[in-house]
């Protein structure tokens, strides 16, 4: 460990050092320094990195750090103070299996055609033909890969037929269900010890229990009892969380942090104009009829949307707070100098915007989610980045950062160079995919072109969105049919990416 020592030169009273002595005694130190330098390295060397990777379902970036002050996220607001947060971080698919599939692998989804939450089952299962994922990589080199929580499709990180998901890729995986029994019931968890039962349940439940009263705070419990077990080793230590994921149930301290009449509603309630929401958009179907509560399926009155968003908001402190105290833990243990920190959410949701609660669609609000990374050593921590990145491209930053070299091609570019200057711009567009590999959408650092085909003759067009960011921030109204040589630029442009992705 670098240490740090403060000399102190003073003029004392009656004493003057001349310019011939001085030179003697800072010469002096300068050797003292050395030797305390030389035998500090000696006697501490230098510990490797390891990696911390921490998933949240259902994160949009509705946090205090990103602009949300009506926030209480104290923890990750934390966090992007001595990392980089990212603004303009994009996933591939806007579901949760392909989603984590896509980064995991670093690959688009066009490669194993895995667009659902089926994705994982697609990978495969021998290992001289299997895909090396990003902790499977670590894993090669020596280091201890361990996933608690959701960091798979599965909140244990196991196939229905017991077989864990991503195979070859962890030396320990599995979730703490505690009175919910399994990891499926510990995910749609209600406080009393039960679990979702489809049509039947609420969507949302202030319940007033501790933290460990949830799922979420035994998922914190494990990852800080881990950390101390990996302490002396190099380690991948993958956390998953649940929360805000529906049900929207949280203790009731983080509920009391909002003044439900104070969480503002979305400037975009109604579907864009021009364009056909039987193609692009949905009925919420996340929502209703899988929980009780609304009046109408598909349709959501300003009560509960009200509650909804109050309840989002307490799911969010919820998890923030968990997430401070497996931070916390790094830093009681001496870890947080020699270790990447890695802070994600699997994609956006429809909290209202465009008529929708969900995520499931290829707009900005479905496909952007929060990305901070805390790194020892990185430049100018704290400033925010504008970079264009996507969820594929941290698997090929983290091998960069710890010199691993990845087998096969990567789908992802590096974004090491903005967490050396938050002023990198990144890449030149990032690639949305949804609707089985039916609907692609492009996003530049201006526009975003989304194409949909028939679901009979995926090689005729369907619908074409064009979104102008500079003036239409939040999607309101597609130009495709103003602005038609953009459309077509664009449209080229997606193309000419699209074959590309599915041959690899």
């Amino acid at each position: 460990m670098e240490r740090h020592v403060s000399v102190c030169v003073r003029r004392l009273r009656g004493i003057f050092l001349c310019k011939g002595a001085l030179k003697h005694l800072l010469l002096a130190v300068g050797l003292l320094l050395s030797a305390f330098s030389s035998s500090a390295s000696a006697a501490e060397p230098k510990r490797p990195l390891n990696v911390v990777f921490i998933a949240v379902d259902d994160l949009r970036p509705q946090l205090h750090c990103y602009g949300r002050e009506e926030m209480a996220t104290p923890n990750l607001d934390q966090l992007a103070a001595e990392g980089r947060m990212f603004r303009r971080h994009y996933v591939q698919v806007p579901t949760c299996g392909a989603s984590r599939c896509a980064l995991l692998t670093g690959r688009y989804p066009s490669h194993l055609r895995g667009y659902g939450n089926d994705a994982f089952a697609l990978l495969p299962r021998n290992e001289a033909g299997a895909v090396v994922t990003l902790p499977g990589l670590f894993k090669r080199n020596g280091y201890r890969t361990v996933s608690i929580g959701k960091i798979t499709h599965s909140p244990d990180g196991m196939n229905p037929d017991g077989q864990v998901e991503a195979p070859f890729t962890w030396d320990e995986v599995g979730v703490p269900a505690g009175k919910w029994k399994t990891g499926w019931d510990a995910f749609f968890a209600y406080a009393d010890g039960s679990t979702r039962i489809p049509g039947k349940t609420p969507a949302t439940e202030r319940a007033d229990v501790p933290d460990d009263g949830y799922p979420d705070a035994l998922i914190a419990d494990a990852a800080i009892a881990k950390l101390g077990e990996l302490k002396n080793k190099p380690f991948f230590l993958a956390v998953g969380f649940f929360k805000p994921h529906l049900p929207f149930n949280a203790p009731a301290k983080y509920w009391d942090l909002y003044d439900p009449d104070r969480l503002p509603a979305p400037a975009n309630p109604k579907p864009p104009q021009n364009v056909d929401p039987a193609i692009s958009l949905h009925k919420s179907g996340e929502m209703t009829p899988r929980y009780t509560g609304l009046k109408e399926p598909g349709i959501v009155s300003a009560e509960e949307a009200r509650n909804l968003r109050h309840a989002y908001s307490a799911c969010v402190s919820y998890v923030d707070a968990q997430i401070g105290r497996v931070l916390d833990e790094l830093d009681r243990l001496g870890l947080s100098d020699n270790t990447i920190v890695v802070l994600w959410g699997d994609h956006g949701w429809h909290l209202g915007e465009h008529g929708v609660w969900g995520k499931h669609t290829l707009h900005d609000v479905a496909l952007r989610s929060p990305l901070i990374v805390r790194a020892p050593s990185m430049s100018a921590p704290g400033e925010a980045t504008d970079a264009l990145v996507e969820a594929v491209d941290i698997y090929p930053t983290l091998a960069e950062l710890f010199h691993l070299q990845p087998p096969g091609e990567l789908a992802g570019k590096s974004f090491a160079a903005a967490l050396n200057d938050p002023a990198s711009p990144g890449k030149e567009a990032a690639i949305g995919f949804w609707a089985d590999g039916r609907a692609h959408s492009i996003l530049t650092p201006r526009y975003r072109l989304t194409q949909w085909t028939e679901r009979s003759n995926p090689s005729q067009i369907a619908q074409v969105e064009l979104y102008d960011h500079q003036v239409d921030p939040d999607e309101t109204r597609n130009i495709a049919a103003d602005e038609p040589e953009m459309a077509r630029r664009l449209g080229a442009e997606l193309q000419r990416h699209v074959p590309l992705l599915r041959d690899r």
